[in-house]
Parts: C-alpha cells; structure tokens; sequence
C-alpha cells in the first residue's frame, strides 16, 4: 500500500522534468537561430578580388568614393584581397586591407574581378572623415596691414622754363680801332725820322 502512495508523486515529476526539458530545448533552438541571423558575415565568404588593369597599381580608399575618401594604400595589378563587400550602387567593394582603419579598404569595382562570381552582401559607406580645421585670420591683425589708400594728390610736374639760345651777329668794324692805328703809325714815322736826323747831325759835326 506504501508503494502504490508513491507511484503518484514519481509520475507528476516525471512529467515535470520532460516539460523542462522540453521548454529549455525549444528556447535553445531559438537562441541558436537568433544568433545565427544576426551574425555577421566575414570574409570566409570565399570571394577574393584581382587587380586586372594595365596601370601598375590601384588606389584602395578608406571608402567608396575617389572626392571624399583619402587614400590607405595601393594594390599592385595581379595581386588579390578577401572581399567583404559592395557599396550600394555596386560601383566599389570593400576589401581586407592590413593597416587601413579598421583593417578594410575600397576598391573601384571596373579595376578588379571578383571571383568567384558572386552576389556580396551590401555595405553602408564609412562616415566621411572630418575635415582639416580652417586658420581663421583675426580681423584685427589684417586691419593693422590694410593701408587704405589716400586722396591726396601727388605733386604735378612743372616743366622748366625753355632756355633762350643767345643770337651772335657780326661786328662792324670799330672806326676807333682804325684812328689808334693811324695814330701809331704816325708815332713810327716820326721816330725813324727823329732817328735819322739824329744819326745826320752826328755826321755832319765830324
């Protein structure tokens, strides 16, 4: 009579522990799908790409746009990367690159080839990178050097005085000059005659 008392109690935990089981197996199965849709793919995809144009090299980018995004490095034409990914428009494909931000890098999708051909599952762009700051100029320093220019007149330029060239005309003879001349040749004249009428006068007393 004891035994069949508890036969009762063994079965309700019994069934009790299959219930258990039962639920905690239910709530792991949907814990593993959860987690295995929300995982994030890596680069075990099995994609690679290959540089396949005639420039020696590509330029990997930090993200998809040659305007906006600065360049991490290059990729020599032949040499091949794990792909990650493609930018929306399909135009660039996000790369492993060692020693870019985050170890990944962009490449423009018409210089390479991906294979094996593929659907890559879609990225969002990097935020673009902050712009260097702008010196600004103090206002009051460029004022100190803007001379503003005066409206006072510069002197005018006289031009001198023209210069009067002096005119030479021919002399007239000076009659004075003519009367001195005959005044000395009379003065001459009257001394040769003295002189001889000396040299007579000696003469003639011996």
């Amino acid at each position: 009579m004891k035994k069949n008392r508890f036969h009762p109690i063994i079965t309700a935990l019994f069934v009790t522990f299959i219930s258990l089981g039962i639920l905690f197996a239910s709530n792991s199965t949907s814990l593993v799908l959860a987690l295995q849709l929300t995982a994030t793919p890596t680069a075990d995809s099995g994609v690679y790409i290959t540089v396949i144009t005639d420039e020696p090299q590509i330029n990997v980018r930090m993200g998809p746009s040659s305007t906006i995004y600065p360049i991490v490095g290059t990729l020599l034409t032949g040499s091949t990367a794990p792909a990650l990914g493609r930018s929306p428009g399909g135009d660039w494909i996000q790369i492993e690159f060692p020693g870019a931000p985050n170890n990944v890098g962009w490449v423009y999708s018409p210089l390479v080839q991906a294979s094996p051909p593929g659907m890559l599952r879609i990225v969002e762009p990097p935020p673009t990178p902050i712009p260097p700051a702008t010196s600004t100029i103090d206002p009051t320093l460029v004022a100190q050097f803007n001379i503003a220019p005066t409206n006072t007149r510069l002197p005018t330029f006289t031009p001198p005085p023209t210069l009067a060239v002096p005119e030479y005309m021919e002399s007239s003879p000076n009659p004075d000059s003519d009367n001195i001349f005959s005044m000395a040749m009379v003065i001459i004249a009257l001394a040769i005659s003295g002189s001889i009428g000396f040299l007579l006068s000696l003469f003639l007393r011996r």
